[in-house]
């Protein structure tokens, strides 16, 4: 199969991209490099480097003729949303049409479009259905939920088929704490330079996370299951940050003690994603618990930054 991956150097796009090649699809990448990263192109992938939002992305579609768009380029930092919101719609919501734009004229088949659990906003319920009320409390959660609609637009219209998976809280091997970096992965920097990690809000929050590869998964399956289907993807369990803390404790063999500073606006406090959809349309389940994971991308980070813990 010919698969598109924009935002294939990227942490979740660049896991997904190896995946796919070890499968036997051809795989073509286009990032413009503003957060992916050289080194996450491990496995000499076709490359082009271009802005999602270029007139010349026009061209990659009629070159490479994809019959699979997975879409992950995004502008994905809650606060840079709220700072600069016309940069976070300007890559999630214009970029997304311009691929869309390519995928009609060029014949794809199918795209898959990463969404989020923000596009829920604060939960009337837990753990949350994708029939939940979409009331986003950040720009970021507006500019991710857009796209689903104009991609239901787009089958409606032209007939492409789509699958779009509402991630919870993603991490894992990759995951730039710098770029786009999710709590795990700033967690775990702070720890990994001997500093002490940084908790915004009393750390009771909850979060629901779901390791990369689970994720990775997830999108394989999509490739011929889903069709127009939405669904949530993560792990159906709750942890706090506070929880979460002391099983990195555990991992490390020390005793984490936090810096407790003020909420950040636009987060949610509590966040669990029901995922029985997932699990009947895609023949999918998580199959890596936290600690597992947690483990595992701590490997990661002593290898690729040679820091002991």
């Amino acid at each position: 199969m010919r698969i598109l991956i924009t935002g294939g150097a990227g942490f979740i796009g660049s896991n997904i991209a190896d995946a796919c090649k070890k499968d036997g699809h051809e795989i073509l990448i286009v990032d413009n490099f503003s957060t992916g990263l050289e080194k996450n192109l491990e496995y000499g992938h076709q490359c082009v480097r271009i802005d999602i939002n270029a007139d010349e992305m026009q061209q990659v579609f009629r070159d490479f003729k994809p019959e699979v768009v997975i879409h992950n380029a995004a502008q994905v930092s809650v606060g840079r949303s709220l700072k600069e919101p016309l940069l976070d719609q300007e890559i999630n919501i214009r970029g997304t049409l311009n691929i869309l734009q390519g995928c009609v004229d060029n014949g794809v088949r199918k795209i898959i479009y990463p969404s989020s659990a923000a596009v829920y906003g604060l939960p009337s319920y837990l753990p949350i259905k994708e029939s939940h009320t979409i009331n986003p409390e950040s720009f970021y959660g507006i500019t991710k939920y857009t796209p689903e609609l104009y991609i239901k637009s787009f089958n409606k219209l032209y007939g492409l088929d789509y699958t779009i998976l509402r991630y919870s809280n993603v991490y894992g091997p990759r995951q730039d704490p710098r770029g786009e970096g999710g709590v795990i992965a700033i967690f775990l920097d702070k720890i990994s330079r001997g500093e002490r990690p940084v908790v915004l809000g009393d750390g009771y929050q909850t979060r629901d996370f779901i390791f990369i590869d689970d994720v990775v998964n997830a999108n394989l399956a999509s490739l011929c299951l889903g069709s127009q289907g939405t669904v949530n993807v993560s792990s159906n369990t709750s942890v706090s940050l506070n929880e979460l803390l002391n099983i990195l404790g555990e991992i490390v063999g020390n005793s984490l003690s936090p810096i407790y500073e003020e909420e950040r606006p636009g987060d949610i406090r509590d966040s669990q994603l029901d995922n029985s959809c997932a699990i009947q349309m895609l023949s999918w389940t998580p199959q890596i618990d936290l600690k597992t994971g947690l483990s595992n991308t701590l490997i990661y980070y002593n290898k690729s930054r040679k820091v002991l813990l």
